[in-house]
């Protein structure tokens, strides 16, 4: 039988979805190699310097990558291909970043690239003179920005300057909660700590990818009970930050008064400090009168405490703001948390440098197989426009109201209605991103309606309710996209979307994936209008679904579906 991949000279590799050992394979790419395209039989990987950096600084290595590559290509390996391939790999690590004393150096083997680096434009200006021909001297404050600039350059460093150990707190992991129940970390999550908390090139700064319902704050807590230090956790809004407290309260050995909140409600510092994203990026204005920008009032509460760590929650949402901080708090252990790597903004490269590389990442089907995530099967349904809808449709003067026209169309309500009624008992998820649609389904399901408009306390009484079982449905916004803790949802209903947003697929998926009792399955839809823009960008999305292995249905809304 041929081999299942064919690659080509523009870094791209085809991978044969109907081959025996297409998971195999799939598995093999997934660390080097980013899926752009998912065909009926062909998917379509990209290969490139910074997933190639990505899989370096995890260990890999050229040789056992295009080893590999070469016995499973079809027609073979080019020569170009390998010879980039490995190039670029041995760029990583050319550059070392240590510290003697007081001292910030970097170094190489290659005097003729210190010397490259010390004239250049680009970062020069970082450098305070030589030390010999393998030395520069890092003037103070500038490791982050170096990293970052040196990374675009094609050199990005590896970084053994060390971390500052941070004021020291008491403080370790219960056998189980406070109910009782036993609690001890799963295998994969004590192997995600071990693995940030490993001695080298990047013990104590790096990113643990795993899926929504995995059990990342876990790893985080596992985390700081192995460093044993006051901790900063940034987290994406409020009620990630009660969810935070609350598990910290009930399977770590800390006290109330240990652990404190820093948000729109509440300014607490404590050894473990909880804050929002919001928070520190917010400024009263953004002009003061002399035509200077405002400063960012709460930026101090970086350096309120001496930390030791500091964790970032849902790191692929980090501010642009934060990562000029985080470039200044390179001697702090930084630990990024995340279901998916992927950023709109493609600035996946700062969170390269300035978090550091991925350190862990456990395969979403995986841990399916283990019974740790729920099976989830996944839809797509496809809803006919109405005559005039079409005509408005087609009318629309730019490509975003035409977007919005095929992700509101009304047609779509119904179909959740009658979603709703095929589900009757299950606990179910109306997710969206325009208000007003999800006002029209809130009040044809008579069910509650939670945006960002909702307060907080109100949010939190609500969920609490699907929960127990007293709302069976809940219609949401891009609130619930992330961070948001509801193990009994079974059934999400997607309606709308910001485009064609892989990251908000991981994360709407992610609402799902909790294991449900004996065993049984969840089910994640997705609406989209047919022959539109909005199934153009579900397709977009659903990479994001065969990237961890999905396979998803396509179903007309009134008809039996096809894979």
């Amino acid at each position: 039988m041929p081999h299942p991949l064919t690659i080509q000279t523009d870094h791209t590799i085809l991978l044969d979805v109907d081959h025996p050992h297409h998971g195999e394979m799939r598995d093999f790419l997934a660390p080097f190699a980013n899926l752009e395209q998912s065909l009926r039989h062909l998917y379509l990987y990209r290969m490139t310097r910074l997933s190639l950096w990505n899989a370096a600084a995890a260990g890999h290595t050229a040789s056992g990558i295009t080893a590999q590559l070469a016995a499973n290509a079809r027609y073979g390996l080019p020569a170009e291909t390998k010879r980039w391939i490995t190039e670029t790999m041995a760029r990583y690590g050319r550059l070392v970043l240590r510290r003697e004393g007081e001292l910030l150096l970097l170094g190489s083997a290659d005097p003729r690239l210190i010397a490259h680096l010390a004239e250049s434009k680009r970062v020069g200006d970082y450098f305070d003179g030589a030390v010999d021909e393998h030395t520069l001297r890092v003037r103070p404050g500038y490791r982050g920005l170096l990293k970052q600039r040196l990374r675009t350059l094609g050199y990005p460093p590896t970084d053994l300057a060390g971390y500052l150990p941070g004021a020291p707190l008491a403080l370790a992991l219960r056998g189980s909660g406070r109910d009782g129940a036993p609690f001890a970390p799963r295998a994969y999550q004590q192997a995600a700590a071990q693995a940030f908390c490993r001695k080298g090139a990047h013990g104590g700064s790096g990113v643990v990818v795993l899926p929504c319902g995995a059990g990342k704050t876990v790893v985080g807590m596992a985390v700081m009970a192995r460093l044993r230090t006051q901790t900063l956790i940034l987290c994406p809004h409020t009620t990630a930050v009660h969810q935070w407290r609350d598990e910290l309260l009930d399977k770590t050995t800390l006290e109330p008064h240990q652990v404190g909140e820093y948000t729109g409600e509440c300014k607490e510092i404590a050894p473990v400090t909880l804050a929002t994203y919001q928070i520190l990026t917010y400024r009263p204005t953004t002009q003061e009168k002399n035509g200077q920008e405002a400063p960012f009032p709460h930026f101090g509460l970086l350096s309120e405490r001496d930390w030791g760590l500091i964790v970032y929650d849902e790191v692929h949402l980090l501010p642009a703001p934060i990562f000029r901080l985080t470039a200044e708090l390179q001697a702090r252990r930084r630990l990024g948390l995340t279901a998916t790597l992927v950023r709109e903004d493609g600035k996946q490269g700062d969170v390269f440098s300035l978090i550091g590389p991925k350190v862990y990442e456990a395969p979403w089907r995986e841990l399916e197989a283990e019974g740790w995530l729920a099976t989830v099967h996944c839809s797509e349904v496809r809803v006919a426009m109405a005559p005039g809808e079409r005509l408005a449709y087609l009318g629309a003067e730019t490509g975003h109201a035409q977007s919005r026209l095929a992700a509101e169309n009304p047609a779509k309500v119904g179909v959740v209605r009658r979603l709703v009624a095929e589900h009757a008992g299950d606990r179910i998820l109306v997710i969206g991103r325009y208000l007003a649609q999800l006002g029209t389904i809130a009040e044809a399901l008579e069910a509650p309606l939670i945006t960002g408009r909702t307060a907080v306390a109100e949010r939190e009484r609500l969920f609490a309710a699907f929960r127990r079982g007293e709302e069976r449905v809940l219609v949401v916004s891009n609130v619930a996209n992330f961070a948001l803790d509801l193990p009994e949802a079974n059934v999400g209903i997607q309606v709308s979307g910001t485009y064609g947003s892989r990251q908000e697929e991981a994360q709407r998926l992610g609402r799902l994936l909790r294991p449900k009792p004996q065993g049984r399955p969840a089910y994640f839809y997705t609406l989209v209008s047919q022959g539109t823009m909005d199934q153009d960008h579900a397709a977009k999305r659903q990479r994001f679904l065969v990237e961890q292995g999905y396979r998803y249905v396509i179903i007309p809304a009134g008809g039996e579906g096809e894979k």
